[in-house]
């Protein structure tokens, strides 16, 4: 089985170019985590994208952009997203904004919506992107419900004979995928709504949009990151756990364990003095390591919803959530 060539970050520019010119998908490090990228153009290749990670084609797909000026030939700005974008680009937020009819961005991108979600990352994909001219379109670079992949070895592992080439960052700093919001009217006048809580916390978003957040989507996927059922390990997660059972693993969080836990078969702890930035960063890297254990059950001691505990507490519930088929009614919890 030949696997994906893996190049270092400061060599690969010309390599990851030339193939998303060609059409092919390439696995790039973002802030976030590794994202699948191909041409957003490009209808076969954005095709590629959904073949290789087995996505429902009714599930969205990101686009990234390197500049508020590609981002403004693709989508219509409002006064209030064009001031999140000031405020928060590049970074972990997405925008999901009405989508130009002559952006040229294929179909597939946006599953039929007439919206689009934009980022603009940071680090090597914003070069890139400016190298090949083209927005990317870029799901996170893991098998469709899977554990997000924060490095290149994660990606490799799992997607590693589907590809062919990955770039290699590193370790994701921010370890959670973006933020997602949509700015809209609502009754009483503008409302943002929170798609999906990810790397921009929302008091932040609150304090320059200076309004409170809704929570989830009105009707059906708005937005990528909106399945039931995502994140998931190979092992059931039994969340909020007051204690450890023959036989499971333990994701910890804190400086105090719950009962049982010397009795864990493997135990990693997010944060050991209870930072949440830092649990982040580390949560789907220590989802891998624990699944590898090979545990029926992985239990998850109780994380604060707070800040970007939000997001890690939806990641959580995403992987705990029921696996038979996907959904098309997931609103996010209001809790």
């Amino acid at each position: 089985m030949e696997l994906a060539e893996i190049l270092p970050i400061g060599s690969a520019l010309g390599e990851a170019a030339r193939r998303l010119l060609s059409g092919d998908v390439v696995a790039i490090p973002t802030e976030t985590v590794y994202g699948l990228a191909a041409d957003a153009t490009n209808g076969e290749a954005v095709a590629r994208i959904f073949e290789t990670k087995g996505r429902p084609r009714f599930n969205p797909l990101i686009t990234h952009v390197a500049t508020i000026a590609m981002a403004e030939r693709i989508a219509l700005f409002d006064p209030l997203s064009r001031k999140l974008a000031d405020a928060f680009w590049p970074g972990p937020l997405t925008l999901v904004l009405p989508l130009r009819k002559e952006a040229g961005i294929h179909p597939l991108v946006t599953a039929g919506l007439e919206t689009i979600a934009l980022r603009m990352p940071v680090g090597f994909m914003p070069d890139l992107i400016a190298e090949i001219g083209r927005p990317l379109a870029a799901p996170s670079a893991n098998s469709s419900g899977r554990i997000s992949g924060t490095t290149a070895e994660a990606v490799e592992r799992d997607l590693g004979s589907r590809i062919g080439l990955i770039v290699d960052g590193g370790p994701t700093p921010v370890g959670l995928e973006s933020t997602i919001v949509k700015v809209g009217v609502e009754v009483g006048g503008v409302g943002v709504r929170l798609l999906r809580p990810g790397g921009t916390p929302a008091e932040a978003i609150e304090a320059v949009a200076c309004v409170r957040l809704e929570r989830g989507a009105k009707s059906g996927v708005e937005a990528p990151g909106m399945l039931l059922s995502h994140y998931a390990p190979k092992a059931a997660v039994r969340l909020d756990a007051g204690d450890v059972r023959a036989g499971e693993t333990l994701l910890a969080f804190g400086p105090e364990r719950v009962e049982g836990a010397e009795k864990a078969r493997a135990c990693l702890n997010l944060s050991p003095t209870g930072d949440l930035r830092e649990a982040a960063a580390n949560l789907f890297t220590y989802m891998h390591r624990l699944d590898a254990a090979g545990a029926a059950t992985m239990a998850v001691e109780p994380i604060p919803r707070s800040g970007l505990g939000e997001a890690i507490n939806d990641r959580l519930k995403r992987a705990a959530a029921p696996r038979d088929t996907p959904s098309r009614d997931m609103p996010l919890s209001r809790s």
